[in-house]
């Protein structure tokens, strides 16, 4: 039965990875063969430089013809392996993209399915009542501020003018005050001991009361 229909194959299939490493290796070993080519053009011209015209020159020149023309198909094979590398990994770059915006893709998923149950919990209307609720005891905190703040024995609506009128008036009264006590001598003005209870009489008074 196998030798009629085949085995099936079961080999793991290429990547892309393997794949490029295949080409890459493929351009690696056309890159020796140039090298080599190369050298052998170059000892073909070295000899060329020093013949003479003649039959012996003309075949070393038909070697040359047709290691040139090797060259050029390994260089055709190797620019082409090389176009090929490039789009696989244009491919694979692209496969690489493409997986990570599925991951994003994926993960916004799961975000915006917990945000749908977190916001499915929240009651607006609550949060609307509680909100009025903090500014009405914000508006009963101030009020109470307000009261116990509030200045006793002072008038609330006092004039400016009035309490520089006063003020004036104040220190007219302490200049008098001052003049008045400056025109009698402190010296000139009985002290009466604090063990009399009544100050001495006058020489006039003591001629009365002898007349």
């Amino acid at each position: 039965m196998n030798r009629l229909f085949g085995a099936k194959n079961s080999a793991p299939k290429p990547t892309l990875n393997s794949a490029i490493s295949n080409v890459d290796a493929r351009v690696e070993s056309i890159d020796v063969k140039l090298a080599s080519i190369n050298a052998e053009l170059t000892a073909y011209q070295t000899k060329l430089s020093k013949m003479r015209d003649g039959p012996g020159k003309t075949a070393i020149k038909q070697k040359a013809l047709k290691v040139l023309q090797r060259r050029k198909m390994y260089e055709g094979q190797r620019d082409q392996l090389q176009q090929q590398s490039w789009n696989m990994e244009q491919a694979g770059m692209m496969q690489d993209n493409l997986k990570n915006v599925m991951t994003t893709v994926d993960a916004m998923k799961t975000t915006n399915k917990a945000l749908k149950q977190q916001y499915g919990k929240i009651n607006i209307d609550k949060i609307e009542r509680m909100q009025d609720e903090m500014a009405d005891l914000m508006d009963i905190g101030n009020d109470i501020q307000e009261s116990i703040s509030r200045s006793y024995d002072i008038p609330e609506d006092v004039d400016e003018a009035e309490l520089d009128a006063e003020l004036e008036a104040l220190g007219e009264e302490v200049e008098n005050e001052g003049l008045g006590a400056e025109s009698t001598p402190s010296f000139m003005v009985d002290e009466v001991p604090q063990f009399i209870d009544e100050p001495p009489t006058t020489e006039g008074q003591v001629k009365e009361a002898a007349g």
